[in-house]
């Protein structure tokens, strides 16, 4: 949706004039607008109901994994603990931040109006925009307080570590330009690849992959060492990973929802791999991507109470490409990027029905979004080629809520998909 920005300050007569004048008083109209800007912001309160049933049933099976079913040792226990305690005081934090940050916001001209309400009162509403920075921001001062009860100074992931916090920082920033400036899609590409620079350089980690077994007898081995195209390959899933989640969107709820319901997989798989493996490199791996994206899925949790339908603040390209960057770390470090691939199903398809569109090989308008019926309120899908529009398509027309239902029990599917996959492969493919 477009975003209205509160136009740049007039420049001075001079400089010279500029720096013996004495400072000037704030503007009436500036005074003005502010407090229109206050009185006219009014955010309902967070549905807190749906964001408990979330974590819930997040992070039930996750601790039954953790704590009853796999006997892990007493010391990772422990810092899943602390992880965990520090990821819901982030919780906490983003709820009482959020409102906060929407009025600065709103004050200096980053909001939009909902296009799929239109024509009703509630698109005609100011929507505070970018809120995503609240939580880029909550989520790295927690994974930086993290390393003082886990990690020594001479600890071997400790490089790493900081390198991903690089990296996701570098992709806050970039997303929170992003949403200032409006940047072209030619160049959004470019964002991940110089966020990812951090994680590439200092990443010290094994560059050899192992080849399906159905497959090792046309390679002549079974490990295949790729050398710098695996940090090529790192590079792509960055990029992938970032802008994926970033097209993948304009419903309320859509862009956190899918993401919370990936990281929740992601958390399962980790402590699932931990339980089953006995080697010890590899239980560290996975121990680092829950260190990780445990404090990503709590925050996340927090914004979606603000996001969930009908929204009360658009999280932006900040919280797309912080989202994305996160969770192409925790993949990469965690030394499981086909399944995370996986677990993107839904993104991957969204991607590949939107390749004509986002490559101009057909018209592509600004928003691709459905058509919206204020009488009946329910959408309509387009001939857009994204899933949005297709699942219109196939199953009719409903309302906003309905269809990101849809899509989200589609997400969560497919990430249970992928664990019956790697069920039924085990021992077979690798």
């Amino acid at each position: 949706m477009d975003v209205r920005r509160r136009p740049a300050a007039a420049a001075g007569a001079g400089a010279g004039a500029a720096a013996d004048a004495p400072p000037r008083p704030r503007p009436a109209a500036a005074a003005a607008a502010a407090e229109a800007a206050d009185n006219e912001l009014v955010l309902r309160p967070p549905n807190l109901r749906v964001a408990a049933a979330a974590m819930v049933a997040f992070l039930a099976p996750f601790s039954y994994l953790a704590f009853v079913h796999y006997p892990l040792d007493a010391a990772l226990r422990r810092s899943i603990l602390i992880c965990g305690a520090m990821s819901l005081c982030g919780f906490l934090v983003v709820l009482r931040l959020v409102p906060v940050a929407a009025r600065y916001l709103l004050r200096r001209g980053m909001w939009g109006k909902d296009i799929n309400k239109r024509g009703l009162p509630m698109g005609e509403i100011r929507v505070p925009e970018a809120l995503g920075i609240v939580v880029g921001i909550v989520y790295l001062v927690i994974a930086i307080l993290f390393q003082h009860f886990n990690f020594t100074a001479d600890s071997m992931w400790l490089v790493e570590y900081n390198a991903a916090l690089a990296s996701v920082c570098f992709m806050i920033l970039l997303g929170f330009i992003d949403d200032v400036l409006d940047v072209p899609w030619r160049v959004k590409l470019l964002l991940p690849t110089i966020a990812a620079l951090p994680l590439l350089m200092a990443y010290a980690g094994g560059t050899a992959i192992s080849i399906p077994k159905p497959l090792t007898s046309y390679f002549g081995v079974a490990v295949l060492e790729l050398g710098s195209l695996y940090k090529l390959f790192m590079l792509l899933l960055a990029v992938f990973c970032t802008n994926s989640i970033n097209i993948h969107a304009g419903l309320n709820g859509l862009e956190v929802g899918q993401t919370v319901i990936i990281s929740a997989a992601v958390l399962i798989h980790n402590v699932m791999r931990i339980g089953s493996s006995m080697d010890i490199e590899s239980q560290q791996a996975h121990a680092f991507s829950i260190y990780l994206v445990l404090p990503f899925l709590t925050t996340s949790l927090a914004l979606f109470a603000f996001n969930w339908y009908p929204s009360s603040v658009f999280v932006g390209d900040t919280y797309t490409y912080f989202a994305g960057m996160a969770l192409a770390v925790v993949g990469i470090l965690g030394h499981f990027s086909e399944t995370l691939l996986l677990f993107f199903l839904p993104e991957v398809l969204n991607f590949l029905c939107s390749v004509p569109q986002l490559f101009k090989f057909v018209p592509c308008p600004r928003h691709r979004l459905p058509r919206f019926d204020p009488h009946t309120g329910l959408l309509t899908g387009t001939k857009d080629g994204n899933l949005v529009n297709i699942f219109l398509r196939i199953f009719g027309r409903c309302t906003e809520r309905t269809l990101c239902i849809r899509l989200l029990i589609f997400q969560a599917l497919s990430c249970l998909f992928c664990f019956w996959l790697r069920y039924m492969i085990t021992g077979w493919y690798k």
